[in-house]
């Protein structure tokens, strides 16, 4: 039995996406198993592949895995020039050392490459990739849009800078892709550095035009007004506020930490009770109404609980098998996939299933697409006529 289609009003919130997709995160800070944190990262990349979008912003997930490669590499680059902190006895290689002053004892360029060192090394990047990708999985799955609606009134302001900085560089991909793929119907060149530079200036005239757009409607909808509230209530507002941000800070280190886990959680619990009361005060001042507010239903419980229950999990799984979450570099020993933490991990592929498959509704609509009242959809903001956006046609210098 399939899942149903996502429409306007059954579409997943957003916030369950980053709930689920901030527990893989967790769980993947809290082992550095290279056979863990593959199959956290198979898990995110499966629920992304069912379940994301034709959205601008659902295209991001690959980048995010490039620049998870990226690090993993940037990791293993340094490890193998600036030495590992791992004593071993394998020697790899030994390149030629570059003495430093006396100040800089403790550091070295060049020397003994170790086996030892260069695991270790691997150990770390792939953690730090898994943690990037699984960022990205939230990227690739929440809507922005959709996930500033659901923000405190005190985050607004901050939430829309946000969302415009998210969804500058999708957009910017896709104005390039549908540039490119003009240039090659009309038989001229889209690779290279020239054909680079003819497309960059449609590309930027239509990111000002936006840039423009965007102002305007802002200010047609009052953004930025804010409503008088007593001075009392603004310092409650920043003492629980900062206090509760400082809570969730130490608790989150608590959490990363090998030795915080007591004590962790509950900060982390006491700063999140705190923050979320300073925002309810704060959001006072917020002059701005909700038109259809994000439910938050059985699908969204659903999802974020099993990103919670990874992460709970996984930090249970330090208390019963460190030495598996932690295969040690020193000395050379292959990991195992211990089998308690891998069915934890697991867990995650709860999305695959209990959200809705993205249907048509799914993504924005596109001027020619037909509405749902049989009329075809049109730009907001749009001309009758031909379409006037400069980056549907080259410019011919």
């Amino acid at each position: 039995m399939s899942a149903p289609r996502a429409t306007r009003g059954t579409a997943l919130h957003a916030g369950a996406w980053w709930v689920w997709a901030l527990g893989l995160a967790t769980a993947a800070s809290r082992t550095t198993n290279p056979l863990l944190l593959g199959l956290l990262v198979g898990v995110a990349g499966y629920v992304v592949a069912v379940r994301r979008t034709d959205a601008p912003w659902a295209r991001s997930y690959g980048a995010f895995v490039k620049l998870g490669l990226v690090v993993l590499g940037i990791r293993l680059v340094f490890a193998f020039v600036l030495g590992s902190p791992i004593p071993g006895t394998h020697t790899l290689v030994t390149l030629p050392e570059l003495p430093l002053p006396d100040w800089a004892k403790g550091v070295r360029i060049g020397g003994r490459v170790t086996a030892e060192g260069m695991l270790f090394a691997l150990y770390d990047g792939v953690k730090l990739a898994a943690l990037l990708i699984c960022v990205g999985a939230a990227n690739a799955l929440a809507n922005p849009a959709r996930l500033l609606k659901s923000l405190p009134g005190a985050l607004y302001e901050a939430g829309v800078a946000v969302v415009v900085a998210m969804t500058f560089a999708p957009n910017l991909v896709a104005d390039v892709q549908r540039l490119r793929a003009a240039r090659r119907l009309r038989g001229r060149p889209d690779r290279g550095a020239k054909a680079l530079l003819q497309v960059g200036v449609p590309v930027l005239e239509g990111a000002l035009e936006r840039s423009v757009a965007l102002a305007a409607a802002m200010d047609a909808r009052g953004y930025g007004r804010t409503a008088q509230v007593p001075p009392a209530v603004r310092r409650l507002t920043s003492v629980l506020t900062l206090g509760g941000l400082l809570g969730v800070c130490a608790g989150t280190y608590g959490l990363l930490g090998d030795a915080g886990g007591g004590y962790g959680l509950p900060l982390l619990a006491a700063g999140l009770a705190a923050a979320l009361a300073g925002l309810w005060l704060g959001g006072r001042r917020s002059v701005r109404t909700r038109y259809r507010p994000e439910p938050w239903g059985a699908r969204a419980w659903w999802v974020s609980g099993s990103g919670v229950a990874v992460a709970v999990l996984m930090i249970a799984a330090n208390g019963y098998a460190p030495d598996a979450l932690h295969p040690p570099a020193v000395p050379l020993t292959a990991p195992v996939l211990p089998l308690w933490p891998a069915l934890s991990v697991l867990v995650g592929l709860v999305p695959a299933v209990a959200a809705p498959a993205p249907g048509p509704g799914a993504a924005p609509a596109r001027a020619g697409d037909p509405a749902p009242g049989g009329r075809p959809a049109r730009r907001l903001g749009a001309h009758r006529g031909p379409d006037p956006d400069p980056l549907t046609k080259e410019h011919a210098r």
